[in-house]
């Protein structure tokens, strides 16, 4: 399989694990002539754990790359939402400390459809059905994703054609978790009958999404405090501008907050976010406690600034400024 990346940036940091998708995705990466360096976790809760990091290293030096490695603290409760947090807070401190720009993942055909099915079972709209993207950008870093197009079974006959070692995770075939249990009972089998359909599914269902996402907004930046201004939008689309903003701040949001923030549009969403809207400006910033002085509380007051929003506006300095 000679498959062509459409890769851009010039320093790429490839997340590797030592299993078939990240080690198919390393040997691809090589065929296509792109630079990259590696970085991985080592979580340790499995004998081939360090076999998986000296194999990690050994590929790193033979094929001249750098390589960036961090233990999961030991002490610390495993879950996969705590390990995957962990494991992005590592790549993106790497990314800063030596200029990479952009994090390349193994993420292929089979993991789309698998993260399709989950938003599924969770009721969903179409921004959380299809928010497993090619790529995105957050914190002036690419996220990519290269193998969306390529399903699992043609990663299995790349690796086995080129006779090229990799490590099996024996937790992807317990299916007390959900992602295995949807992968072992739908998506690979429905992949291996309907490959195309669903390539073509995906792709209009992106082209579609397109349409309904791309309208004019304005948005500006201070700190963490996010301001969209917007006209003549749909509260759909207001939706679609809080999840895209929040996703990328690492909160995923329920369809059941979604209703929330449709009935109410000033909340703190999961104890860290506030957001609160209007008919034209959109406002996202952390939520936070603090003593506001009477003069400046009078300010805002009379600014009408949202009262969740305005702790945070007195912590950044700001007083007369427009917002809403």
């Amino acid at each position: 399989m000679e498959l062509k990346l459409d890769i851009n940036t010039d320093r790429n940091l490839l997340a590797y694990s030592g299993g078939i998708d990240s080690t198919a995705l390393f040997y691809i990466l090589l065929q296509n002539n792109i630079a990259f360096d590696i970085v991985m976790v080592n979580y340790g809760l499995r004998d081939e754990s360090a076999d998986e990091v000296l194999y990690a290293k050994q590929l790193a030096k033979k094929f001249r790359k750098n390589i960036y490695i961090e233990n999961f603290p030991t002490k610390t409760k495993f879950s996969q939402k705590i390990g995957r947090e962990f494991r992005y807070k590592f790549f993106k401190s790497i990314c800063k400390k030596f200029h990479y720009d952009s994090i390349i993942t193994a993420h292929h055909l089979n993991d789309r459809l698998e993260w399709f099915m989950m938003q599924l079972s969770k009721g969903a709209g179409i921004s959380g059905l299809i928010s497993m993207q090619k790529s995105y950008q957050s914190d002036s870093l690419s996220y990519l994703k290269p193998l969306l197009d390529t399903s699992k079974k043609e990663l299995k006959e790349f690796v086995k054609n080129k006779k090229i070692k990799y490590f099996e995770d024996t937790s992807n075939h317990d299916t007390k978790y959900k992602r295995n249990f949807i992968r072992k009972s739908f998506t690979d089998d429905f992949l291996d009958l309907y490959k195309d359909g669903v390539l073509k599914s995906f792709d209009f269902l992106d082209k579609e999404f397109s349409m309904f996402s791309d309208f004019p907004v304005s948005i500006t930046r201070f700190k963490k405090l996010c301001i969209i201004r917007y006209q003549n939008i749909n509260p759909l689309q207001t939706i679609w501008l809080i999840d895209k903003e929040l996703k990328n701040r690492g909160l995923m949001i329920s369809s059941k907050t979604k209703v929330q923030i449709l009935l109410q549009n000033e909340q703190v969403i999961s104890h860290k976010y506030v957001v609160a809207y209007n008919d034209s400006t959109l406002c996202i910033a952390p939520y936070i406690q603090a003593t506001i002085p009477k003069k400046i509380r009078d300010i805002y007051r009379k600014k009408r600034y949202p009262k969740l929003l305005r702790p945070y506006l007195f912590v950044l300095g700001v007083g007369k400024a427009k917002i809403f």
